[in-house]
């Protein structure tokens, strides 16, 4: 068909004349507009966030995590060892029972027993030890009421007021812990010892 003009007219035809469709980007609705790149950038530096959080999350738990197994190891044996005190104990009181002088004049049966109970209370401390158990005996220091606990008081001016003048049991710790204070008497009445740090 052709118009007044003299050029063909292609309006009758509509798939001629209609114009080329261009799609368009399909946008989510929490999406940024496009453009927008503020919003792209603190969403980048929520991200960054985030993980440098999760990264240090993970590192802290992964520190907790070794430091829990590492003490497992040390102090897992605690309730064991406390039990196994009470055998040192006992072989200590026995060994006590027996005055100096019995033991040198003592017949050779006696005295075979007795270096066996030496040789097992020495193989038994010796066996904690290398467990991380170590036996303390706080005679003649000064009283301190994290390793010890003090029984009685003992009038002696001889030695400053404040030291341990006897040791009833004997103190253990575990690692760096006390698994079981000494039991002890301390001295009164002597000069009173100097706080650490004062100079005199």
């Amino acid at each position: 068909m052709t118009n007044p003009n003299g050029q063909n007219d292609n309006s009758a035809d509509p798939e001629q004349a209609a114009e080329p469709v261009v799609s368009k980007p399909y946008i989510m609705p929490d999406d940024p507009e496009p453009g927008s790149v503020e919003a792209l950038a603190k969403e980048l530096a929520d991200a960054r966030d985030k993980t440098l959080r999760t990264l240090a999350e993970m590192e802290n738990l992964r520190q907790r995590t070794r430091r829990e197994v590492a003490d497992s190891k040390i102090y897992g044996i605690t309730g064991f060892a406390r039990d196994v005190l009470d055998i040192a104990d006992n072989l200590q009181r026995t060994l006590d029972a027996v005055p100096a002088e019995t033991r040198e004049s003592a017949d050779p049966m006696l005295k075979a027993l007795i270096e066996g109970v030496v040789l097992t209370e020495r193989s038994l401390l010796s066996a904690l030890e290398k467990n991380g158990v170590k036996k303390f005996d706080p005679q003649g220091e000064k009283f301190n009421p994290n390793f010890q606990q003090a029984m009685y008081e003992v009038p002696d001016p001889s030695v400053p007021a404040g030291t341990v003048v006897q040791v009833v049991q004997a103190g253990y710790t575990i690692g760096e812990r006390v698994l079981r204070p000494a039991l002890v008497g301390v001295s009164k009445g002597g000069a009173k010892t100097a706080p650490a740090g004062e100079h005199q």
